[in-house]
């Protein structure tokens, strides 16, 4: 069969999920439809927004389905009747068994990690946080379980030394999208042998889990050393941040994101969490064993800036005396 004639339906939500569905529609596959996320207000005035995957999908006039509930017999029945051959996830929702056996081939998921790795919802943020020097994504069949089934395509990516989730998810991205592509091309063609995930677990080796990232795993703990703090600032660099709070002598503690830094390492008597810097353009912090220079930064009620607007504004010798 050619992947051309296929009858492909697209399920996503966020932006990540925007090129693989550019890639297959500007080559021109045949998507019968999209499915995505119900709209949601979003933002301090609680505006209905709609999800990045929905945008493009109106901009294609692609037929779009937003179902509330996955097994809701409407929904099972507007699917039915698209008649798929394949099913194309890619950031979505836990698919029940009624969805995703339904499609002649199958349904496939594209993951931005190299299973059976980080297996979860936050795969980018932890492979950072981890201080993982290559990462990827792969492409594998739906099953009962999460992030378990059987693989399609992986492709490997090499993370730079200094590279946030910012940056990585673009360019996991861009793979993404490619290999989401040449998934489709090969299971028309019949030529992809499906490798259990079992068979890529090493005897003894311990699997790393990427699972939601909460409030409380992005507080910078100071005590830890410096390598760490930079992999946690990176790993969840723009969103969700990791933050910190400058200590006032009064006891004031203000909330403040850090957005970008770096670590040098270095002998020193201070104490961790102590701020050092020359009032114009740098703030180190001690960490046991050295400095984390922080770059940008956002203190709670302003905007994000770099550390010279920062100090510019905030005299650290006025009774800020500490991150903690």
């Amino acid at each position: 069969m050619s992947s051309k004639s296929l009858r492909i339906v697209y399920m996503g939500t966020p932006g990540f999920a925007v090129a693989p569905l550019q890639k297959l529609v500007e080559g021109a596959y045949n998507v019968v439809a999209v499915i995505t996320a119900p709209d949601r207000p979003s933002g301090r005035g609680k505006k209905i927004r709609f999800s990045a995957v929905k945008e493009y999908a109106l901009s294609m006039n692609l037929p779009l389905l937003q179902p509330e509930n996955l097994k809701d017999p409407e929904f099972i029945a507007r699917l039915g009747e698209l008649t798929p051959d394949l099913q194309v996830v890619v950031a979505f929702r836990m698919l029940p068994e009624v969805v995703w056996s339904l499609p002649s081939i199958g349904t496939f998921n594209l993951h931005a990690s190299l299973l059976p790795d980080y297996r979860g919802a936050a795969p980018i943020n932890h492979a950072l946080i981890n201080g993982e020097t290559r990462t990827g994504v792969t492409s594998f069949l739906i099953d009962a379980k999460i992030d378990t089934g059987n693989i399609l395509l992986q492709e490997k990516l090499s993370i730079g030394e200094d590279e946030c989730a910012g940056e990585l998810h673009d360019r996991l991205m861009e793979l993404g999208a490619k290999v989401v592509k040449r998934t489709v091309d090969q299971l028309a063609e019949g030529s992809l042998v499906a490798k259990a995930q079992d068979e890529l677990i090493k005897v003894g080796k311990e699997l790393q889990s990427a699972p939601k990232i909460h409030k409380s795993d992005c507080l910078i703990d100071w005590n830890q050393p410096g390598l760490q703090v930079h992999n946690l600032v990176r790993g969840l660099s723009p969103y969700p941040a990791a933050f910190t709070y400058l200590e006032k002598e009064t006891g004031q503690k203000i909330l403040c994101k850090i957005f970008v830094s770096r670590f040098e390492t270095s002998s020193h008597s201070h104490k961790a969490g102590s701020i050092i810097s020359d009032e114009k353009k740098e703030m180190r912090v001690a960490v046991c064993d050295g400095y984390i220079h922080i770059l940008s930064l956002q203190q709670e009620g302003k905007r994000r800036m770099s550390t010279g607007e920062f100090l510019l504004g905030t005299s650290l010798t006025s009774g800020i005396s500490r991150f903690s």
